[in-house]
């Protein structure tokens, strides 16, 4: 897995990035974890789900609150991290070394564009909630 500086960040606290293999690793950010607190229960989107980037596709409880995880770009959901599945408080742990599903995306063409609308951890980092 690359280091946070090659990730690509959504507004709504998603990490996206594209591994070798052309796949999406998807995780949260750490303002993310931090806002939710302790992380107790993690609903995973379905293998197989084909997803549009915004779309909400899974959910993250806490002791605080729940929230919505959305697709930060579109395609298919093709592997889900059973460990984060079997202890969800990994993310508070280190949120840029835990992913929580991979994506494939619809195309490269698609790839590109959708990840051209996501923020550098510069501009993430330097924004609104963060």
């Amino acid at each position: 897995m690359n280091t946070q500086d090659t990730f690509k960040f959504a507004e709504t606290h998603e990490w996206a990035d594209v591994e070798d293999e052309g796949l999406v690793w998807v995780g949260i950010s750490n303002h993310a974890q931090e806002a939710l607190g302790d992380v107790m229960f993690f609903q995973a989107p379905k293998l197989g789900q084909q997803v549009k980037q915004g779309e909400a596709i899974a959910v993250i409880e806490s002791v605080k609150a729940a929230s919505d995880i959305h697709a930060p770009i579109s395609g298919e959901v093709v592997e889900l991290n059973a460990e984060v599945d079997a202890a969800p408080e990994l993310v508070n742990e280190n949120p840029y070394s835990i992913w929580l599903f991979k994506i494939k995306p619809t195309s490269a063409d698609s790839l590109a564009a959708e990840l051209s609308q996501l923020l550098s951890l510069e501009k993430y980092s330097s924004g609104p909630g963060a």
